[in-house]
């Protein structure tokens, strides 16, 4: 039996994250730039995003790149935009093949114009589709995000009467940048770093971390498989007891 034959469907995670680690590190093991990395992590991208969309995974959160990615050297930074507007580019025509809605999460105003062209263009052209939402973390940091937030609830005090008192949960979830997406049950990091790297803090409050040694640009769907094998092995609790979960299982099961 193959290991998606092994997946169990009726307990696949709505959503899942990655953090897609490892390409400068896997092209100079192969003695070439970085940018040689950042250019086959391509296609890891076209390959795990398909497998999430023949499983039926509801929504891929892919973390493209960071805030602090910015600070790299210039070079590479700037073969990274050239590389995400050719990707988007080619691939638009895949995505509405596929019924994949694209979106974008972080800071777009410092994108280059040309990028963020490119972006809203595909935006549109995917805005009808109805499958996998593929969202893509660029120029995106937790912190940035939660720290607009903040900003735009304190607005709301002071110039609309928000009463502080009446501040819940779903008032701070309403100003993230996922709002209109459920937290991710899953997050993926690829290449043997353990850490989240300010990505989706608040949303990965009760997501379930997997971490692998594999490099990005060698990560495919039996990797992906492999990660959501060990998923549907772990029990979810949310703060509960063992016991407890049990039986609302078995109660559930009985209806």
């Amino acid at each position: 039996m193959s290991l998606k034959e092994k997946i169990n469907k009726d307990r696949l995670p709505s959503h899942i994250a990655i953090i897609m680690d490892g390409n400068g590190r896997w092209a100079k093991e192969k003695g070439q730039d970085r940018l040689y990395g950042h250019f086959h992590g391509v296609e890891s991208v076209r390959n795990i995003v398909e497998g999430c969309a023949e499983l039926g995974i509801g929504y891929l959160t892919l973390y493209a790149f960071s805030t602090e990615n910015w600070d790299r050297p210039e070079y590479e930074v700037t073969g990274l935009m050239e590389l995400l507007v050719d990707t988007i580019r080619k691939e638009v025509e895949t995505l509405n093949r596929n019924n994949i809605k694209l979106h974008v999460i972080g800071d777009m105003s410092m994108l280059p114009e040309y990028a963020r062209q490119e972006l809203q263009e595909a935006l549109q052209m995917t805005a009808a589709n109805t499958g996998l939402n593929l969202i893509m973390a660029l120029s995106y940091s937790s912190r940035w995000e939660l720290l607009n937030a903040v900003k735009a609830i304190a607005t709301e005090v002071k110039n609309n009467g928000l009463d502080p008192d009446t501040i819940t949960h779903d008032t701070i979830q309403n100003k993230l940048c996922t709002s209109a997406f459920p937290d991710p049950e899953l997050m993926i990091r690829t290449s043997g770093e353990y850490r989240i790297s300010n990505f989706l803090l608040y949303q990965l409050a009760y997501a379930e971390l997997y971490f692998t040694q594999v490099r990005w640009p060698d990560f495919r769907k039996e990797n992906l498989y492999e990660a959501i094998l060990d998923f549907q092995q772990r029990e979810r609790r949310f703060g509960k007891t063992g016991d407890q979960v049990k039986a609302e299982t078995a109660d559930t099961n009985a209806l």
